[in-house]
């Protein structure tokens, strides 16, 4: 079992270094996204997704229940989740308890056989936002990321399209 979480800011390249990183291990990879498309643009973000990783990847969306989709896939081939970020977004707009979701999702990925790949977006590191919905998203998707990169036997950082490693 190897778990990997890729963090980076927006347009670092972490989705590519997450595809690559998954189609290192054997089996068929599958696909876990978490992104719903709600308007054109977000159509289009999915399509050139799709597009770049081609058919040999399995889909399985799972916009809410994450944990739930990783058990079900557990034993199959790696599994690459994009990313943690909307998933954290699509459990505080549905009401849900983010934090016991997160700690089920690191309970989940320590029981998994097959290598799990996540990727994750750094939000703190720019400026404090200036309402109490952005600081609480900020804070909650700080608390996740560390959460999961605990759990995780492997992290990675990408910047300007290239690979930190963090632990």
């Amino acid at each position: 079992m190897t778990i990997i979480l890729i963090t980076g800011g927006a347009r670092s390249g972490k989705s590519r270094r997450a595809e690559f990183r998954t189609l290192t291990f054997r089996g068929a990879p599958v696909y876990i996204a978490t992104a719903q498309a709600f308007d054109g643009e977000m159509e289009e973000r999915i399509r050139v997704h799709r597009d770049r990783r081609g058919p040999e990847w399995q889909l399985r969306e799972a916009p809410l229940d994450l944990v739930a989709a990783l058990s079900e896939t557990n034993g199959l081939g790696p599994r690459l989740v994009d990313c943690l970020t909307l998933w954290l977004s699509n459990l505080m707009h549905a009401g849900r308890d983010w934090s016991e979701e997160a700690d089920k999702l690191a309970d989940e990925l320590s029981r998994q056989r097959a290598p799990v790949i996540l990727v994750t977006n750094e939000v703190g590191l720019g400026i404090v936002p200036d309402n109490a919905l952005a600081r609480a998203f900020r804070d909650a998707s700080g608390l996740l990321n560390q959460r999961i990169a605990n759990a995780a036997d492997e992290v990675e950082f990408v910047v300007s399209g290239l690979p930190l490693r963090v632990k």
